[in-house]
């Protein structure tokens, strides 16, 4: 069994778990997930499986898609409401057009300092680890991309304001940091409330099987036919197709003749590459300047 199972992560599983489970019932070692979310977030969590897993570099990649719930009026040591309230202010007077203005200047290429409850390794050791042990270290800003932040809803009854947003972002983007420091910029201290990822790997909602869905189809025998193909994660590449004498010696693992079409491709270029028949043969990489097309990863 080879190809992509996109999963809807239920709450309280961390990603680990699930790629447990499916192993279980799938009865299958190799599996390996295209991003972590923590155990209280829902949403996508592709997993590849087989020869699947050779792509997981790729689908990592590439933006992902979020919906987020921030609350205004507290801040906790974790930047969720897992967390101990370490701020909190009484009265919160911020307007939707203020968060309309606040979370449209975080679009671009922002600096974050990643949570101390987060996977990030300081000297050998990762930062929640520490956290645990009561411990606050320096962490060092990362640049990240926010592609699109668009409020969906401003709640403004109670003491506590909420914001929700759908943020598109690239890989290594802290949300419940976005939300401390779209609070910080309102002026209030802000923790995230709830945090659901709605795209993965360029699969959504709908591309998702639940793990009840999977143990169903899995005991029925028909999982195999729902199981997506690993260049479907890799539709951000640039696409080339092959003659048959090509895809034969591609597969072989050999170096081709770039066609006229690829040559326009920029050096180093990764690509898709396919025969006649829409067959997918592999992961290859664009070299105009030698006119060659040259392996990478092979799927015959």
């Amino acid at each position: 069994m080879d190809g992509i199972l996109a999963v809807w992560k239920p709450a309280g599983w961390t990603s680990h778990d699930v790629v447990a489970k499916v192993r279980g019932m799938l009865r299958i070692r190799r599996i390996g997930h295209a991003g972590t979310l923590d155990p209280e977030v829902t949403g996508v969590l592709p997993l590849c499986i087989g020869r699947a897993t050779r792509v997981v570099e790729y689908l990592q990649e590439r933006p992902k898609a979020y919906e987020a719930v921030l609350e205004l009026g507290i801040a906790t040591d974790t930047e969720d409401l897992t967390g101990q309230i370490i701020e909190s202010v009484d009265q919160v007077t911020v307007d939707e057009e203020a968060a309309r203005r606040v979370l449209a200047s975080f679009v671009g290429e922002i600096e974050q300092v990643p949570p101390m409850f987060s996977a990030v390794k300081v000297d050998g050791k990762r930062l929640y680890e520490l956290a645990r042990e009561g411990k606050v270290v320096e962490r060092k800003k990362r640049l990240v991309t926010i592609h699109e932040l668009e409020l969906l809803r401003f709640e403004a009854d109670g003491s506590r304001p909420r914001i929700a947003f759908a943020v598109t972002c690239s890989k290594g983007t802290y949300i419940r940091t976005l939300c401390v420091d779209i609070g910080k910029a309102l002026g209030v201290p802000a923790t995230m409330a709830e945090l659901k990822r709605t795209r993965s790997a360029g699969f959504g909602e709908a591309d998702c099987l639940t793990l009840e869905e999977i143990r169903e189809l899995q005991e029925r025998g028909d999982l195999a036919a729902r199981l997506l193909g690993p260049d479907e994660g890799l539709t951000h590449l640039p696409r080339l197709s092959v003659d048959a004498d090509a895809a034969d010696r591609a597969v072989k693992g050999q170096k081709l003749k770039l066609t006229e079409e690829g040559a326009r491709l920029a050096e180093g270029q990764v690509i898709r590459l396919y025969d006649a028949s829409n067959q997918f043969l592999g992961i290859f990489r664009a070299e105009p300047v030698r006119g060659l097309i040259t392996p990478v990863k092979v799927f015959s």
